[in-house]
């Protein structure tokens, strides 16, 4: 039995057949009608092969594959544990018996979960952690995914499996979890291409707008600079207030014109202003006789609309999918409706089964898609697979702490399953309070999350402007939502890669226990390390802290320009200004000067310098098939030179000329950490062009002393406290300051008594001293 390499390794027998779809990836299917499913289900839409070396044994009651990754032993059997087993190889060996849970010796005895989970279907109602789905992530380095339940799809059909079918999909991959959910999107499908604006900032709240209020807001917005790129209409769009007979209010297609006199007028104002509109839709009513699409709907689905029967909603029904689209939404989106906010609440089961959920988000998407339109709705998450229909709307969220506190985790750990593309209700919608510094936590969480949703109840002391806060908070969260757009050009281009845009950091170093303790922070794309603030501020530093584990290298705060040595945990502290967000020493940054989201006129590079580093720009034109200009920007450290090459491909999609700068963070005359800022200079797309940076463009000093002066002079305590802590760190090596810190005891912090110097304010200082001292 010889190790060989096949393009298209199969086996089958009488009721089985085992597909090795790739050197870390197997299927296994059972058929007691011996009939083998090639069509895609609800789950996975394609099962391509790649080429794997094996050793194969195909022989009566022995059937043994084995890959550099994994080994099969079969017996040709209806399976069961003792059938069927699939074991890890190589350096992370784990074994699988089919019907058991996946072994977790260890993990059991320190209270470790196998699985690292995937996500949930919402989040209504959770004030905190709740109970996450299974993903493809694992501690032991094999996941199963069982499809025997997803139905199949068959033209326009969906067809239920056969009785007794079994079809499980493993995966192999040790601790590389980046790959499994690589070869997830390889038989699942890709993330879709979704429009570029979607990444700018959506303004969305429940209440009752009128026409003219909506647009008086939306001006007040553009004229204190405050960007916004999706307008959401919540469903008072819609009329709500209907004769008991029909039902309640909260199904509806007919507008509103007490509030919106001129809806075309309204919709077409909205992108003259450069918005991009969806309206909120409760689709479980159907469509009933009130409504002004009611006579078509009949007429196209071959009823009397003299009956004034409901036609209820039944997407299971051809006839009243085709109405549903072609006499509902279509006329609407042709009057200007960009996108759906899809908001059902209705339960998991339709007349024929199937989740309505999962039929609405997969219709949408496949109606946009033949409108020659890019997939975009904003709708719950209806199982495995859900990444073809983005966005993820993950319900109403209590506005407190605790939730707050449990949304990084559950956006992250969503990648596990392919899902990174939750936008959240930022702010909370239900409940909580008043609170400056909850709000503006939320938001900065927001700006480095997939989709930045602000979102607030009909409350009338709810809302989320930044002018209904104090000073300090309005400020933080114009200069967040300046920020947003900024970022589009980096988040765009992450987004076209296929990978989710949030990953927990086990993505990355699996193979470091630490990792799986960051469950904080997460990864932004392929540079940026996110550590989200998501407790209060304590009062002696006026900082909150945030624990965070710096895998090995480098990484530069992209605010304050502290640089520090990675491969180590260390709680990190920020004031209501900032939140902790890292750079890799040798990473660029690709931004935008300007507050619109298309292909920018004028592009900031944030270049992070420390090591080479090397980053291609993706453009395109917004087309579901587009034309795609790649552009590629590199830094050479030794030379402190930076090149943007000239760009490649559809290179009419992006501006013929086109402004550069660098802000190159560490590298600050003023400071600030900020950065020092180079104007590279105009250039022609298809030129590019060479700039050689000043002397002392690298990662400068961290310079303590003056970081920890700043500190010190915010700070809510005792003189006394103060210049105690100014004396110790003036000598001394790094280390014994920070142990000198600790011990301290000074008088008059309480009533002239000897006490401790506050912890947090201890915490911050030390922070500065051993970021990197070396630095």
């Amino acid at each position: 039995m010889g190790m060989g390499e096949s393009e298209r390794l199969q086996l089958s027998g009488e009721h089985w057949r085992i597909s090795v779809l790739g050197e870390h990836l197997l299927r296994y299917e059972w058929s007691p009608q011996g009939v083998f499913e090639d069509r895609p289900t609800q789950v996975v839409t394609r099962r391509p092969f790649s080429p794997v070396r094996a050793q194969v044994r195909d022989e009566p009651g022995v059937v043994q594959v084995i890959t550099a990754a994994f080994q099969l032993d079969y017996d040709g059997t209806e399976p069961s544990p003792q059938s069927l087993r699939v074991k890890g190889r190589g350096d992370y060996e784990s074994a699988w018996r089919y019907g058991q849970p996946l072994p977790n010796m260890f993990g059991a005895a320190l209270g470790l979960a196998s699985n690292l989970g995937g996500t949930a279907r919402t989040l209504d109602g959770a004030d905190g952690p709740i109970a996450m789905g299974e993903g493809l992530a694992t501690r032991n380095g094999l996941a199963v995914l069982d499809d025997s339940a997803s139905l199949v799809i068959d033209g326009d059909r969906l067809v239920p499996r056969a009785p007794g079918t079994v079809d499980v999909y493993v995966f192999v991959h040790g601790l590389d979890h980046a790959g499994a959910v690589e070869d997830f999107y390889r038989i699942a499908g890709a993330p879709p291409l979704i429009p570029r604006w979607a990444f700018g900032n959506w303004w969305s709240r429940y209440h009752a707008y009128t026409q003219d209020e909506y647009e008086r807001l939306m001006d007040r917005f553009a004229a204190e600079n405050v960007p916004f790129s999706v307008a959401v209409i919540d469903m008072d769009w819609h009329i709500t207030d209907i004769d008991p007979a029909y039902g309640h209010g909260w199904t509806g297609y007919t507008w509103n014109r007490d509030l919106f006199a001129d809806p075309e007028g309204f919709l077409a104002g909205l992108h003259a202003r450069g918005l991009h509109v969806t309206l909120n839709v409760h689709p479980a009513d159907g469509i009933r006789a009130y409504e002004d699409c009611y006579p078509a709907v009949c007429e196209a689905m071959g009823r009397d609309p003299e009956a004034g029967l409901p036609v209820e909603f039944d997407l299971s029904d051809p006839a009243f999918t085709r109405a549903y689209f072609e006499q509902v939404h279509h006329p609407l989106e042709d009057m200007g409706v960009d996108f759906w906010w899809i908001d059902w609440q209705q339960g998991t089961v339709g007349t024929d089964g199937v989740d309505p959920l999962w039929r609405l988000n997969q219709a949408h998407t496949a109606d946009m898609a033949a409108r020659g339109r890019r997939p975009l709705i904003l709708s719950r998450y209806a199982g495995p697979g859900s990444h073809r229909f983005p966005v993820g709307f993950s319900g109403d969220a209590v506005a407190t702490w605790a939730s707050l506190a449990f949304q990084p985790r559950f956006t992250a750990t969503a990648a596990n399953i392919g899902y990174g593309m939750w936008s959240h209700d930022i702010g909370g919608h239900v409940f909580g309070s008043h609170d400056d510094e909850l709000a503006t936590r939320w938001l900065q969480f927001g700006v480095f999350s997939p989709f930045t949703r602000l979102h607030s109840s009909d409350d009338p002391f709810a809302g989320k402007e930044p002018w209904n806060y104090g000073t300090v908070a309005r400020s933080v969260m114009t200069r967040f939502l300046r920020l947003r757009h900024a970022l589009v050009p980096y988040l765009y281009t992450e987004w076209a890669t296929g990978a989710p845009l949030v990953r927990p950091v086990y993505h990355e170093w699996g193979d470091r226990f630490e990792s799986y303790e960051a469950s904080g922070e997460y990864l932004l794309g392929r540079d940026l390390l996110v550590a989200p603030i998501t407790r209060p501020l304590d009062k002696a530093s006026q900082t909150a802290s945030a624990r965070v584990w710096f895998p090995p290298g480098t990484w530069v705060d992209v605010f304050t320009g502290l640089v520090y040595r990675g491969d180590r945990f260390l709680t990190v502290r920020r004031g209501l200004k900032t939140i902790p967000v890292f750079a890799r020493a040798g990473s660029i940054i690709p931004t935008s000067t300007g507050a619109a989201t298309d292909n920018p006129d004028e592009i900031e590079l944030l270049v992070v310098p420390g090591a080479d580093a090397s980053y291609e720009l993706v453009e395109d034109d917004g087309a579901l098939e587009p034309a795609t200009a790649r552009t590629r920007i590199e830094w050479d450290q030794a030379g402190r030179t930076l090149t943007v090459h000239p760009a490649k491909g559809a290179t009419w999609v992006v501006p013929d000329r086109r402004r550069w700068r660098a802000r190159v963070i560490g590298a600050e005359p003023e400071g600030d950490g900020s950065g020092s800022v180079v104007y590279l200079g105009e250039a022609r797309a298809v030129e590019g062009l060479v700039v050689q940076l000043p002397e002392g463009t690298d990662l400068g000093s961290n310079e303590p002393a003056p970081r920890i002066h700043e500190l010190l002079v915010a700070a809510q305590c005792a003189h006394t406290a103060k210049n105690a802590i100014s004396e110790l760190v003036a000598a001394g090596e790094p280390l014994d300051q920070v142990v000198a810190l600790r011990e301290a005891r000074v008088r008059g912090i309480v009533h002239g008594e000897a006490a401790p110097l506050p912890e947090d304010l201890v915490e911050a200082v030390s922070e500065i001293i051993v970021a990197d001292p070396g630095h």
